[in-house]
């Protein structure tokens, strides 16, 4: 009976876990299933995300293909613009040569039916007289009985008379077409030149104006009981104004190189804002600095703008002071400039050495840059320093005749003559007031530092004061007075001016040493 229920219970043990596995086995093939089901979804929605994705990425790449084709199109469409203009500029350029060419072939072939007519009507007037000395000949032999060899002599007489005047009518003819004809074409090429080289001019000034970021630096730039202002224009030798007008300090001087190192330091000072003797003095030796830096490349680009090489290197520092130089007003070297390119175009129209004409223009001024130190005149001064620094005997002797000094006996020296007539003779290049009021400050300063123990000498207020600086171990404060008289009276004598000039000696004292 117990083995009968032991094996009832294994039976119902064995029918349940049938049972389970069978459950089992359904729940997890229904679980598969759903599996399947959910990771199919999936890859559809991946699928459809990919698709939508590159139909995206195609369109954008579709769009950039269609912007780099539209920019390179675009491109393409500028430089063929371009292209057109150039052509377009380069058909007027050989269609104004063919014009001059055609205009120069009709005067030759005028000038050859002129002298194809001339020739026609000498051999007609051969002809005829010809014809009058046979009619002649006959007419001696028959009324003078005169044997043929005397009346030919006489006959060839006649004819040689007659043919010397004839002559001599013809040689007058010509030179008076060959003159009017040089006449004319002189005057060609001048307009020509000119019309190529249409540079402007502008009058200089001899004051600078210095923008302040407020009227509480014009304060700062005067200092305690004016120290600040006094030590600036004695270090620089101009006139510094400060007025009411906003915002802004005048700088006055009559030498621009003086005036730009004013003008640099006081900006730098103002930047800066420490305004102070010591600070003053640093910035002006460092703007002294610069604009020495400045004329150097002032030279090298008037050269290279002129197209004229292998100068040496003190010419073009010298040249490059040109540019703080001003005859009447004009800038001096703009006007050398001009006279280079004027002399060079008018050369190369009449086909003599180009080269030389520029060179010659460029440097004919040359010896206004130093003149002011060096005694004699510009063209003295600039044939010194051409042969000092090795320029050909051409170029001097072209650059040496602009003021008649001495006689051309070059083309190229003619040519740069006329340059420099051209380039001063325009309306409103030059101003004489502006030049002879510069002599007079200049000639104000040299009769200052004439004096032994004077340092430094600056005519400033236009002209209306002289400030000099005397050396302190060689002038005492009795010998400062005696200066200050001496000079006011040799002022007086040599000079005219109006109203009175104010003469200021000013005697200075350091003590520096240093801390170690």
């Amino acid at each position: 009976m117990e083995y009968i229920q032991v094996l009832g219970i294994i039976l119902l043990t064995l029918v349940i876990a049938a049972v389970s596995g069978v459950a089992g086995f359904w729940l997890r093939a229904r679980v598969y299933e759903a599996k399947i089901g959910t990771a199919e979804e999936q890859a559809a929605q991946i699928r459809r995300l990919a698709e939508e994705e590159a139909e995206a990425r195609r369109r954008e790449a579709a769009l950039q293909v269609k912007e780099q084709e539209q920019r390179l199109r675009e491109r393409l469409e500028q430089e063929t613009r371009q292209r057109r203009a150039e052509l377009q500029q380069l058909e007027r350029r050989l269609d104004q040569r063919e014009d001059g060419l055609d205009r120069r072939l009709e005067q030759l072939e005028r000038k050859e039916e002129s002298l194809q007519k001339k020739d026609s009507e000498l051999e007609e007037a051969r002809r005829e007289l010809q014809a009058l000395q046979e009619k002649a000949r006959e007419e001696l032999a028959k009324v003078a009985a005169l044997t043929p060899e005397q009346a030919r002599e006489i006959i060839l007489k006649q004819a040689e008379e007659e043919a010397r005047h004839d002559a001599a009518v013809l040689v007058r003819d010509l030179e008076n077409e060959a003159r009017a004809e040089g006449e004319r074409r002189a005057r060609e090429i001048i307009a020509t030149a000119i019309q190529r080289y249409a540079a402007e001019h502008v009058a200089e000034s001899t004051v600078s104006v210095v923008n302040l970021p407020s009227d509480e630096m014009k304060g700062r730039i005067i200092g305690r009981e004016g120290r600040n202002i006094r030590t600036f224009e004695q270090l620089t030798g101009v006139d510094l104004i400060i007025d009411d007008t906003p915002e802004a300090v005048i700088v006055s001087a009559f030498d621009p190189i003086r005036r730009e190192v004013a003008r640099m330091a006081l900006e730098r000072l103002v930047a800066d804002g420490r305004i102070h003797p010591a600070r003053i003095e640093e910035m002006v030796a460092k703007a002294r600095r610069d604009v020495e830096q400045r004329i150097r490349e002032e030279g090298e680009n008037a050269a290279l703008e002129a197209g004229v090489h292998g100068l040496h290197p003190e010419l073009i520092k010298i040249l490059g002071k040109l540019r703080f130089r001003t005859s009447y007003g004009q800038n001096v070297l703009s006007h050398s400039l001009e006279v280079c390119h004027l002399a060079g175009m008018m050369a190369a129209e009449l086909g003599v050495d180009e080269k030389v004409a520029r060179r010659a223009g460029l440097l004919h001024d040359i010896g206004k840059a130093v003149d002011h130190d060096v005694e004699g005149t510009h063209v003295q001064i600039g044939m010194e320093l051409l042969r000092r620094y090795h320029e050909s005997e051409s170029v001097i002797h072209a650059m040496s005749c602009h003021h008649g000094e001495f006689e051309p006996h070059s083309v190229e020296a003619v040519l740069v003559t006329a340059a420099d007539a051209l380039s001063a003779a325009r309306p409103g290049a030059r101003r004489e007031t502006l030049e002879l009021y510069v002599k007079r400050l200049e000639k104000l300063e040299a009769i200052a530092d004439s004096f032994a123990g004077v340092e430094k000498a600056f005519a400033i207020q236009a002209g209306r004061e002289v400030r000099i600086m005397v050396k302190p171990d060689r002038v005492d404060d009795a010998q400062a007075a005696q200066i200050a008289r001496d000079i006011s009276k040799r002022i007086e004598k040599e000079l005219e001016y109006p109203g009175q000039i104010k003469v200021t000696v000013i005697r200075e004292t350091r003590a520096v040493e240093y801390a170690k």
